[in-house]
């Protein structure tokens, strides 16, 4: 994987290959952040990257500009590559160990951004959606980014949905 755009544009993150991981790829983000670049203006947002994983998004929205990123995923080996790499290009993100689901329910924190990649064969999508919705967690005028393969479906004429080759981009502006 590698960083598109901003003060570390070009630089590539190798990643051990032991994590449970499935980076979004290089065309499917750049698209991503074309969108959200014409939306935002990305300076001291609040962004919460939900499955972190390899902290690819992470590094993303770091690299563009100075931001705030809580990264929260369940594996501990992603959260100590995520910290490496953060501390090695000397990014903001706070990582946190932890289930999603869990970590919604207990946040007292809100976010301009929220973007959420579980596997593709995670069964709850729906379910999540709408807790962070219920929840509150957005700030006004933020939006959720689901990343998910062809056989998830959202039934909502709100969300902006994507197509970048096998990866869709479901995204609600709130």
């Amino acid at each position: 994987m590698r960083i598109i755009s901003g003060v570390h544009k070009g630089k590539k993150i190798q990643a051990p290959t032991n994590l449970p991981i499935r980076p979004t790829t290089d065309r499917a983000k750049e698209s991503l952040f074309n969108i959200l670049e014409n939306r935002y203006v990305f300076e001291n947002k609040k962004i919460l990257d939900l499955f972190s994983g390899s902290g690819n998004i992470s590094f993303e929205f770091s690299s563009r500009a100075n931001v705030e990123i809580t990264a929260v995923d369940n594996d501990i080996n992603c959260i100590e590559f995520i910290r490496k790499i953060n501390k090695e290009l000397n990014y903001n993100i706070t990582t946190v160990q932890s289930d999603c689901k869990n970590f919604i329910n207990t946040t007292n924190e809100k976010f301009d951004i929220i973007f959420m990649d579980p596997p593709y064969n995670y069964e709850q999508y729906h379910t999540l959606r709408e807790l962070i919705i219920e929840k509150k967690i957005i700030n006004r005028d933020g939006c959720l980014i689901i990343e998910h393969d062809r056989n998830t479906i959202f039934e909502d004429d709100s969300i902006d949905l994507r197509k970048y080759g096998k990866v869709f981009f479901s995204i609600s502006h709130l």
